[in-house]
């Protein structure tokens, strides 16, 4: 999975053990990130004068690295995706 070897190289570069609770806190982390991207272009949060572009650029970061992490926390947990999914949302994942 390459969201897992990025992550393993980020971690080895920074000297960040990534244990069972890494995983769920970088998923909080990950969200505060999109939220505080969300209010910015929202028009709830300060801007420093950044334009819209670079704003929604913000959002699609946050949105990709919560994706990420999602990802990351559903492997490291023996998270089934694709058999919640078809459970949870009532449609084929595959």
């Amino acid at each position: 999975m390459k969201f897992e070897r990025a992550s393993d190289d980020y971690a080895r570069a920074n000297g960040i053990s990534r244990d069972p609770e890494w995983f769920v806190l970088k998923l909080t982390e990950e969200l505060g990130e999109l939220v505080k991207a969300w209010n910015k272009l929202a028009g709830r949060g300060r801007t420093h004068g950044r334009p819209r572009e670079a704003l929604l650029q913000d959002l699609s970061d946050e949105t990709a690295d919560l994706l990420g992490h999602v990802l990351l926390f559903a492997r490291a947990n023996d998270v089934d995706l694709t058999a919640a999914i078809e459970r949870k949302w009532r449609f084929n994942a595959a």
